[in-house]
């Protein structure tokens, strides 16, 4: 029986107002919608509930029945799933350079929004701990291949060259991406944007040092063991004085992508991807760069 929690509750206020232009203003909805909803609770119980005549609405005998149950087991019902707020978490992973501005907007008006509190958690993996549960949902770059995950692009990032400022590269205003096979690089193997793949088979890099995570690469870069390519957002952050970074006028650009399960996900991820691209189409408008208003992710049950 497919009867639902607003079936019952135009009923109940139906039956306490005996008048559908009331009952319709108390449940601010149309006239013609509260009597849909009437009718088909009516036709999933198989019972008529109401005697309608052009002056007054009666309750029939099914109709006092079910009320005389409903007016105390509905609210109580309401009640119990109105769950304590602040009760649930939500955990994001990422594996190395959270991007600033957007994410920020997110975690607070989603915590406000859905009353559940938001942890942030950096973990040095190719998945961020998503695919092993330690997280619901990662922040990830570059191409990500896992069948049992769903990957939402959100935006493409382009990318730069660092290298270290005792390099001869360091002076140069820019590079293009061939220019770059003409050298050493260093790889992030592990949550890295960069494969050699990027680069066509007859003109590739040699990679002058494999690393297990971003820490490793960036004093790999400062020591000037070879040249790095990263997210543009790496050059924003300041993160190394013995480092330098240049654009690079042709580079490929890459994903920046949600990802959590297909299957079994957390059941607020969804929110957390519409506010998202929310907040990123706000960050892409300079007339307005804070996040703009979002449907309440948590409807009134």
């Amino acid at each position: 029986m497919s009867v639902e929690l607003h079936h019952l509750r135009a009923f109940l206020v139906m039956a306490d107002e005996k008048n559908f232009t009331r009952a319709a203003r108390r449940m601010n909805v149309s006239q013609s919608t509260l009597s849909r909803n009437i009718q088909r609770l009516e036709e999933l119980l198989g019972r008529r509930l109401l005697e309608r005549t052009t002056r007054k609405v009666n309750l029939t005998q099914a109709g006092e029945g079910l009320y005389g149950k409903l007016r105390t087991l509905l609210p109580r019902l309401e009640e119990a799933l109105l769950l304590e707020q602040g009760s649930d978490s939500f955990h994001v992973g990422f594996s190395w350079g959270l991007p600033t501005g957007w994410p920020q907007e997110v975690f607070v008006s989603f915590e406000e929004q859905t009353g559940a509190s938001v942890h942030v958690h950096r973990n040095d993996s190719q998945l961020a701990g998503v695919d092993h549960g330690d997280v619901d949902i990662a922040i990830l770059r570059g191409i990500v291949d896992a069948p049992d995950m769903e990957v939402v692009t959100i935006l493409r990032e382009q990318q730069i060259a660092a290298v270290s400022i005792r390099s001869d590269l360091s002076f140069q205003e820019e590079m293009s991406w061939t220019e770059i096979a003409d050298h050493d690089i260093v790889v992030d193997k592990v949550s890295g944007t960069t494969s050699l793949d990027d680069w066509p088979t007859e003109k590739r890099p040699r990679v002058s040092k494999f690393c297990r995570n971003f820490d490793e690469w960036l004093v790999a870069v400062a020591s000037n063991k070879g040249v790095g390519v990263a997210p543009e957002i790496v050059g924003r952050q300041n993160i190394n004085s013995c480092v330098s970074f240049i654009p690079i006028k042709d580079a490929p650009s890459v994903p920046l992508s949600l990802v959590y399960p297909k299957y079994g996900h957390h059941p607020l991820v969804q929110c957390f991807v519409a506010m998202a691209r929310t907040a990123v189409g706000a960050d892409r408008e300079e007339s307005a760069p804070r996040l703009r208003p979002a449907e309440p992710c948590v409807s009134g049950l």
